[in-house]
Protein backbone atom coordinates (compact mmCIF):
# COMPACT_ATOMS: atom_id res chain seq x y z
CA UNK A 1 0.00 0.00 0.00
CA UNK A 2 1.39 3.66 -0.72
CA UNK A 3 0.16 6.93 0.92
CA UNK A 4 -1.80 7.58 -2.35
CA UNK A 5 -3.80 4.54 -1.42
CA UNK A 6 -4.35 5.22 2.41
CA UNK A 7 -5.11 8.77 2.38
CA UNK A 8 -8.32 7.72 -0.94
CA UNK A 9 -9.20 4.90 1.93
CA UNK A 10 -9.55 7.65 4.42
CA UNK A 11 -11.78 9.45 2.11
CA UNK A 12 -13.64 6.62 0.97
CA UNK A 13 -14.68 5.60 4.29
CA UNK A 14 -15.30 8.64 5.44
CA UNK A 15 -12.80 8.55 8.02
CA UNK A 16 -11.30 12.09 7.46
CA UNK A 17 -13.47 14.36 9.47
CA UNK A 18 -14.18 18.04 9.47
CA UNK A 19 -15.05 19.88 12.19
CA UNK A 20 -13.61 21.18 15.48
CA UNK A 21 -11.24 18.75 17.40
CA UNK A 22 -9.67 18.24 20.45
CA UNK A 23 -6.71 15.77 20.41
CA UNK A 24 -5.41 13.16 22.39
CA UNK A 25 -2.44 15.82 22.68
CA UNK A 26 -4.57 18.68 23.75
CA UNK A 27 -4.42 19.91 20.42
CA UNK A 28 -7.30 21.52 18.26
CA UNK A 29 -7.60 20.66 14.69
CA UNK A 30 -10.75 21.09 12.28
CA UNK A 31 -9.88 17.73 10.91
CA UNK A 32 -9.87 14.27 12.62
CA UNK A 33 -8.45 10.90 11.36
CA UNK A 34 -10.33 8.19 12.51
CA UNK A 35 -8.26 5.46 12.25
CA UNK A 36 -10.91 3.17 13.69
CA UNK A 37 -13.17 3.78 10.60
CA UNK A 38 -10.92 2.21 8.26
CA UNK A 39 -9.42 -0.79 11.04
CA UNK A 40 -12.95 -2.01 11.27
CA UNK A 41 -12.32 -3.93 8.19
CA UNK A 42 -10.59 -6.82 8.56
CA UNK A 43 -9.51 -6.79 5.04
CA UNK A 44 -7.85 -2.73 5.24
CA UNK A 45 -6.74 -3.85 8.53
CA UNK A 46 -4.59 -6.53 7.14
CA UNK A 47 -3.25 -4.73 4.46
CA UNK A 48 -2.19 -1.99 6.64
CA UNK A 49 -0.49 -4.34 8.76
CA UNK A 50 1.27 -6.52 5.73
CA UNK A 51 2.49 -3.19 4.15
CA UNK A 52 4.28 -1.97 7.96
CA UNK A 53 5.67 -5.35 8.11
CA UNK A 54 7.20 -5.24 5.10
CA UNK A 55 8.93 -2.09 6.12
CA UNK A 56 11.44 -4.15 8.53
CA UNK A 57 12.07 -7.46 6.48
CA UNK A 58 15.46 -7.44 8.34
CA UNK A 59 14.72 -7.22 11.77
CA UNK A 60 14.14 -9.64 14.29
CA UNK A 61 11.16 -8.81 16.16
CA UNK A 62 9.69 -10.44 19.39
CA UNK A 63 6.33 -8.53 19.59
CA UNK A 64 4.33 -5.90 18.46
CA UNK A 65 2.86 -2.83 20.71
CA UNK A 66 0.52 0.02 20.82
CA UNK A 67 -1.42 1.86 22.83
CA UNK A 68 -5.24 1.99 23.95
CA UNK A 69 -6.79 2.13 22.02
CA UNK A 70 -5.75 3.38 18.54
CA UNK A 71 -3.01 0.74 18.34
CA UNK A 72 -5.19 -2.05 19.94
CA UNK A 73 -6.17 -3.46 16.53
CA UNK A 74 -2.91 -2.47 14.54
CA UNK A 75 -0.78 -4.38 17.19
CA UNK A 76 -2.68 -7.57 16.80
CA UNK A 77 -2.77 -7.31 13.20
CA UNK A 78 0.83 -6.16 12.63
CA UNK A 79 1.88 -8.70 15.38
CA UNK A 80 -0.50 -11.38 13.20
CA UNK A 81 1.92 -10.21 9.82
CA UNK A 82 5.03 -10.80 11.33
CA UNK A 83 4.12 -14.09 13.39
CA UNK A 84 4.61 -12.65 17.09
CA UNK A 85 2.91 -11.79 20.25
CA UNK A 86 0.61 -9.00 20.12
CA UNK A 87 0.76 -6.27 22.84
CA UNK A 88 -0.88 -3.05 23.82
CA UNK A 89 -0.64 -0.64 26.92
CA UNK A 90 -3.54 1.85 28.34
CA UNK A 91 -3.88 3.88 30.87
CA UNK A 92 -5.01 3.24 34.57
CA UNK A 93 -5.09 6.54 36.35
CA UNK A 94 -3.86 8.58 33.80
CA UNK A 95 -0.47 7.08 33.30
CA UNK A 96 0.53 5.00 30.72
CA UNK A 97 1.17 1.08 31.85
CA UNK A 98 1.27 -2.79 30.73
CA UNK A 99 -1.87 -4.64 32.08
CA UNK A 100 -3.53 -7.74 32.01
CA UNK A 101 -0.47 -10.25 32.69
CA UNK A 102 1.29 -8.87 29.60
CA UNK A 103 4.83 -9.02 30.28
CA UNK A 104 7.93 -8.06 27.79
CA UNK A 105 10.99 -9.62 28.76
CA UNK A 106 14.79 -8.66 28.81
CA UNK A 107 16.52 -8.24 25.15
CA UNK A 108 13.04 -8.92 23.66
CA UNK A 109 12.61 -6.87 20.56
CA UNK A 110 10.05 -4.29 20.20
CA UNK A 111 7.97 -2.60 17.32
CA UNK A 112 5.94 -0.03 18.77
CA UNK A 113 3.19 0.65 16.43
CA UNK A 114 0.35 3.40 16.71
CA UNK A 115 -2.62 4.43 14.14
CA UNK A 116 -1.93 8.09 14.26
CA UNK A 117 1.01 10.53 15.43
CA UNK A 118 0.46 14.15 16.11
CA UNK A 119 2.89 15.09 18.82
CA UNK A 120 4.65 11.49 19.59
CA UNK A 121 3.41 11.58 23.32
CA UNK A 122 1.77 8.34 23.56
CA UNK A 123 4.49 6.64 21.42
CA UNK A 124 6.73 7.68 23.69
CA UNK A 125 5.12 6.64 26.38
CA UNK A 126 4.72 2.92 25.25
CA UNK A 127 8.68 3.22 24.03
CA UNK A 128 9.45 3.88 28.31
CA UNK A 129 7.52 1.24 29.23
CA UNK A 130 9.35 -1.45 26.93
CA UNK A 131 12.54 0.32 27.75
CA UNK A 132 11.82 0.44 31.66
CA UNK A 133 11.21 -3.81 31.12
CA UNK A 134 14.34 -4.05 29.69
CA UNK A 135 13.19 -4.43 26.15
CA UNK A 136 14.33 -2.96 23.02
CA UNK A 137 12.77 -1.00 20.54
CA UNK A 138 13.62 -1.61 17.19
CA UNK A 139 11.15 1.24 15.22
CA UNK A 140 8.04 2.91 15.55
CA UNK A 141 5.29 2.71 12.55
CA UNK A 142 2.28 4.92 12.06
CA UNK A 143 -0.64 4.40 9.24
CA UNK A 144 -0.29 8.14 9.44
CA UNK A 145 2.09 10.59 10.29
CA UNK A 146 0.40 14.18 10.96
CA UNK A 147 3.17 15.73 12.84
CA UNK A 148 3.83 19.11 12.23
CA UNK A 149 7.51 18.53 13.19
CA UNK A 150 9.86 15.68 12.89
CA UNK A 151 9.42 13.78 16.26
CA UNK A 152 12.94 11.63 17.40
CA UNK A 153 11.65 8.72 18.96
CA UNK A 154 15.65 7.36 19.11
CA UNK A 155 14.97 4.43 16.36
CA UNK A 156 13.62 4.48 12.84
CA UNK A 157 10.27 5.97 12.66
CA UNK A 158 7.94 5.02 9.39
CA UNK A 159 4.25 6.07 8.63
CA UNK A 160 2.40 4.85 5.98
CA UNK A 161 1.02 8.29 5.14
CA UNK A 162 1.78 11.59 6.33
CA UNK A 163 -0.53 14.40 5.84
CA UNK A 164 -0.33 17.95 6.96
CA UNK A 165 -3.41 19.49 9.36
CA UNK A 166 -3.05 22.75 10.99
CA UNK A 167 -3.32 22.18 14.82
CA UNK A 168 -3.49 24.65 17.26
CA UNK A 169 -2.71 25.46 21.14
CA UNK A 170 -6.26 26.04 22.83
CA UNK A 171 -5.60 29.72 23.45
CA UNK A 172 -4.95 30.44 19.81
CA UNK A 173 -7.48 28.21 18.06
CA UNK A 174 -9.37 29.98 15.68
CA UNK A 175 -12.10 27.56 16.19
CA UNK A 176 -12.55 28.38 19.86
CA UNK A 177 -12.51 32.05 18.80
CA UNK A 178 -15.32 31.52 16.28
CA UNK A 179 -18.02 29.53 18.79
CA UNK A 180 -17.36 26.42 16.89
CA UNK A 181 -18.43 23.80 19.24
CA UNK A 182 -15.75 21.18 19.99
CA UNK A 183 -15.99 17.32 19.74
CA UNK A 184 -13.60 15.15 21.74
CA UNK A 185 -13.35 11.69 19.77
CA UNK A 186 -9.96 10.51 21.18
CA UNK A 187 -9.74 7.99 23.57
CA UNK A 188 -7.87 10.20 26.38
CA UNK A 189 -10.82 11.44 28.85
Amino acid sequence: MNEKEILEIFHERHALLSGHFKLSSGLHSQNYLQCALILQYPDIAEKCAKAIAKKFPKEKIDLVIGPALGGVTLAYEVARALKVRGLFTERQDGVMVLRRGFAISPGEKALVVEDVITTGGSTKEVIDIVKSSGGVVVGVVSVIDRSSAEINFGVPFISLAKIKIETYKEGECPLCKANIPITKPGSRA
